[in-house]
């Protein structure tokens, strides 16, 4: 009865949700709905949208599993680099965004206190309030001394130094997706229908700067083809700028899934990176389930690198996810673990290539703060950027 009651909730909400992009669309010029503002209001729509509706996404009983649920590695091995940063600033904070389920921000201050290294708070900046519950219940049964250490922000804070973290956010972040249409113009992807019956239109590009960022990768020798289509991510840079006014000396770290932009971009990635997420299978069907699964697209890494730059930041490392963690001594957490049989198995999930170890990259940029930092120390790819 209690699985009945959860599908015929989760069906209420997805109805509730496109009744509310209906509407949107129905008051947008044309009826076209620009895809950007489709996958925010699927995503983030207040009550409604799939992060903020109370719906499990985390783990087995969720839509997907972060590093940080695969193992404690990934956190501990985060924890190094952040112990790294607050030594050379002399102490501070860290500030995580989307802070899941809670498990990084636990991983992360455990092993800052064997480090000897805690920061004065542990700040979470989380927009979904069923999540931020999960953290708070998480967070809680820390030891008190930590647990009292974490704090749950609405906004940036002013004048921060530290560690930013950011596990899997950019990678929600939404898109503008547009096609190359016939003639070589830049064409929008739009969404338009009633009824939750959502289809795409292409049209003319609108949106303010789609148009100039689709000609700045064809002046590049990408994206030309007739037929081509991708995403461009045109939040980056208020995202950044937003960011840079908030920090004085910090380290920022950023973990997603994507490519520097020629690989992002390559002629035989023609259809995007576009992808759902829901109990666990991946689709392309961004309109299947409103509000009841994850609609992500990889992330330009060359795009944050300019963005970051362009709000003040420097960069400082670009790598893979196995390289980072490498750099940051998982083996030597391997080797001290007293049964390191299951450690090992995870470690492999986070590592190897055809996992997370090379799908999964790490980039982080400084402001006010200098490297050499450990986690890029390894292997340093910058220069692809």
């Amino acid at each position: 009865m209690h699985a009945q009651e959860d599908t015929r909730h989760a069906h209420r909400i997805s109805t509730a949700l496109s009744a509310r992009i209906g509407e949107e669309i129905a008051a947008s010029a044309d009826a076209l709905l620009p895809f950007d503002r489709f996958m925010e209001l699927a995503l983030y729509a207040p009550g409604l949208g799939y992060y903020v509706a109370g719906a499990p996404k985390f783990g087995p009983g969720g839509d997907f599993i972060t590093a940080p649920e695969y193992s404690p590695l990934f956190g501990q091995c985060l924890a190094v680099q952040c112990a790294e940063a607050l030594a050379r600033l002399g102490g501070g904070d860290v500030l995580e965004f989307g802070a899941g389920s809670g498990a990084l921000a636990s991983q992360v201050i455990t092993r800052l206190a064997a480090l000897d290294r805690l920061p004065e708070r542990y700040l979470i900046l989380e927009p979904s309030p069923d999540l931020q519950a999960a953290q708070r219940e998480r967070l809680a049964a820390l030891p008190a001394p930590l647990a009292a250490r974490c704090h749950w922000l609405e906004r940036l804070p002013e004048g921060f130094n530290g560690v930013v973290l950011g596990n899997e956010v950019l990678d929600a972040m939404p898109v503008h997706r547009f096609v190359i249409g016939a003639a070589g113009e830049v064409l929008e992807v739009f969404v338009t229908g009633e009824d939750g019956q959502f289809r795409e239109v292409q049209a003319a590009a609108r949106s303010p700067g789609l148009a100039e960022a689709v000609e700045q990768l064809q002046a590049a020798g990408l994206a030309r083809a007739p037929g081509y289509g991708s995403e461009v991510n045109l939040r980056l840079g208020p995202w950044f700028a937003a960011l840079a006014g908030a920090l004085e000396r910090a380290l920022v770290l950023l973990v997603d899934y994507g490519y520097p932009r020629p690989t992002y971009y390559h002629p035989e990635r023609d259809m995007g990176t576009l992808m759902c997420h829901h109990r666990h299978r991946a689709h392309d069907d961004p309109y299947r389930h409103p509000g009841l699964q994850d609609i992500t697209a990889h992330v330009d890494f060359s795009a944050v690198a300019e963005a970051g730059t362009r709000a003040g930041f420097t960069l400082a490392g670009f790598t893979t996810q196995a390289h980072f963690l490498i750099g940051c001594g998982i083996d030597a957490l391997l080797a001290a673990a007293p049964d390191p049989l299951d450690l090992t198995q995870q470690a492999k999930q986070l590592l190897l290539p055809d996992a997370m170890g090379e799908r999964f990259k790490v980039i982080g940029l400084t402001r006010g703060l200098d490297g050499p930092w450990r986690g890029f120390g390894e292997r340093d790819l910058g220069d692809r950027l």
